[in-house]
């Protein structure tokens, strides 16, 4: 049995413990070949394995080892279709590793579609105005970019609590504006690009965030961040530099953006569905991704 099969089952097995209600459980009418939620399995096993080419997926795998399985066409419909579904399971895995934390991290990472020199006749996700790609400036590379921005809400640990995708240009301090509406009572860290006294007002006074970030040395009242918390700040930098590893986040096949957003959303579940299988099953330190789960 090829190793693709052994994760399949294995990630099938784990998935199906938490007992999601799936998408096809309210239709009525012959039932599919494959489930709703073996499609969603086998979408990230072959993510965790680094195959982010469905023809090379469907190329590795034997028809008489999943007897089930269904044409890639269908399999690459479907998938997208269980875009809400994949992501409930996601915070199902986020939700059993702690329900107590008031540590957060902040943090987003630039999502290049093409390069610049074809971002005028490129048509990749350019289906709706709303969710397409524009340009943006990442700071920390000094780089203008074509694309997409992705932002991750983490604890300390490093699991992904919460995850969002806007356009490029979209400036860091607009998704704490959201957060308000879904975290209470905690502490959140982030960089330099979520500096903003009025939004730190508003977090504190409606949702009780506290909002720590580094001060510019030309502030007024100036003090250095505690050593404790910059430290913290580089779980989420390591956590997106796995994610553009192992998980290649950074390498995009899809030419919608329904199909964009299904493989950026799979790759973060993968990586937590991995982190859920170190510490509950195996025992192992939580961040250790590049390792066997069978």
């Amino acid at each position: 049995m090829s190793n693709i099969v052994k994760n399949y089952f294995k990630v099938l097995e784990v998935v199906s413990s938490f007992h999601i209600v799936t998408p096809s459980e309210y239709q009525v009418g012959r039932k599919s070949k494959m489930s709703d939620i073996e499609v969603v399995a086998l979408s990230l096993a072959a993510e965790f394995m680094s195959i982010d080419s469905e023809n090379h997926l469907f190329k590795l795998i034997d028809g008489s080892q999943i007897p089930n399985l269904i044409e890639r066409s269908q399999f690459n419909k479907r998938r997208k279709k269980f875009f809400s579904y994949t992501n409930q399971v996601r915070s199902c895995l986020y939700s059993r590793f702690t329900d107590y934390e008031d540590y957060f991290i902040i943090d987003s990472m630039p999502l290049e579609i093409c390069k610049k020199a074809r971002q005028n006749r490129v048509k990749i996700c350019k289906e709706d105005f709303q969710t397409a790609p524009d340009k943006g400036y990442c700071a920390s590379q000094d780089t203008w970019y074509y694309g997409y921005k992705l932002h991750g809400v983490c604890t300390v640990d490093g699991v992904f609590k919460a995850i969002d995708i806007t356009k490029a240009s979209v400036h860091d301090v607009h998704l704490l504006k959201d957060l308000k509406y879904q975290m209470t009572d905690c502490v959140l860290l982030g960089d330099r690009g979520y500096l903003s006294a009025t939004i730190q007002l508003d977090l504190f006074e409606t949702a009780n965030i506290k909002l720590e970030t580094p001060m510019r040395s030309n502030q007024k009242n100036y003090r250095s961040q505690p050593y404790i918390f910059r430290k913290s700040r580089k779980r989420i930098e390591t956590l997106f530099s796995q994610l553009c590893d192992q998980f290649m986040i950074r390498r995009n096949y899809a030419k919608s953006f329904q199909g964009f957003k299904t493989r950026v959303l799979a790759k973060i579940t993968a990586l937590t569905l991995v982190q859920f299988i170190n510490k509950f099953i195996f025992d192992r330190p939580l961040n250790n991704i590049k390792t066997q789960i069978v």
